[in-house]
């Protein structure tokens, strides 16, 4: 029992999230990694069920694993060790990208239950947190959502547009808007309009790089600069954005309040100013908003 209790505590203090549920899922211990990471206390999850969709993982492809695929479920069944990377939903209901892995246990030959390991992969060393000090010190970022402000982004991208002239580093732009949001604010309030802001911020901080940038280019519009990559993967980056902002939500009066967002991708050409690739990229958006919305359209 001694040993129990030095081990239990050790679990409850490392910094991952860990949780231990039985062959039926049901959930028994919840450590302080768990509560960092998710926002959910012990209290709020132990003694309910992992298929209860807590936490709600999603695979890069949107696929809902607590649904269809669950790995804590497959090791449960089979004996093996998993491992994956997924978004889990935050309490507040945003994505937090994490990798899991999940590990059955066994007593007396029999499985009697599983335990996930899961640690925060969000990249705490994007521009947009390593910068934040000296964003608010010039005045460069923007108030509410945390992410760079017009002018920032307008600098970094001409920034982005010498080294593509001297280097030859090729340079993809997102031109991004809040489908609806007019609406959304004539019918829940401009606070929650402000709280679905926020909520899509910090999707975006949770998908950039180091060398990405994101910011809020005025109102429910924002621009999305990704260096280094190709057509396909801007695309691929892209939809990954708009499947996360899809699988988010905030809590409002017991709803659950879910938006989508529309994207315009283009490469900037060595030949393009930035204007005349945003202006490309603003008229995919609307082809994106024309068609149906929830989309990405690239050219």
């Amino acid at each position: 029992m001694l040993h129990s209790d030095i081990y239990k505590n050790i679990l409850e203090n490392v910094f991952e999230g860990v949780y231990f549920v039985d062959a039926k899922r049901k959930i028994l211990f919840w450590n302080k990694g768990a509560e960092r990471i998710t926002g959910y206390s012990s209290s709020d999850v132990t003694n309910s069920f992992c298929y209860n969709n807590i936490l709600n993982h999603v695979d890069i492809s949107g696929k809902e694993l607590c649904l269809d695929g669950c790995p804590l479920q497959a090791s449960i069944a089979d004996g093996k060790v998993r491992g994956a990377f997924v978004y889990l939903s935050h309490k507040d209901g945003h994505r937090v990208p994490v990798t899991i892995q999940t590990i059955p246990i066994e007593e007396n030959n029999e499985i009697i239950g599983a335990v996930e390991v899961f640690k925060d992969e969000s990249n705490n060393d994007s521009v947009i947190i390593k910068d934040m000090a000296i964003l608010r010190e010039l005045s460069l970022y923007d108030q509410l959502t945390g992410l760079p402000n017009r002018r920032y982004t307008n600098n970094f991208l001409q920034s982005r547009k010498n080294e593509q002239l001297l280097l030859n580093i090729p340079i993809g732009v997102l031109f991004m808007d809040i489908d609806h949001f007019k609406k959304i604010n004539d019918t829940y309030g401009h606070e929650v309009g402000d709280e679905i802001l926020q909520m899509i911020s910090k999707v975006f901080t949770s998908t950039v790089r180091s060398t990405d940038l994101i910011g809020r280019f005025g109102g429910e519009e924002f621009i999305g600069v990704f260096c280094g990559v190709n057509r396909e993967v801007l695309n691929t980056i892209a939809e990954k954005i708009r499947m996360l902002v899809e699988k988010s939500y905030i809590k409002k009066d017991n709803e659950q309040i879910i938006v989508t967002i529309s994207i315009g991708a283009t490469m900037i050409e060595k030949i393009d100013t930035i204007e005349e690739a945003l202006k490309r990229a603003d008229k995919l958006l609307f082809k994106s908003k024309n068609n149906g919305r929830n989309q990405v359209t690239s050219g």
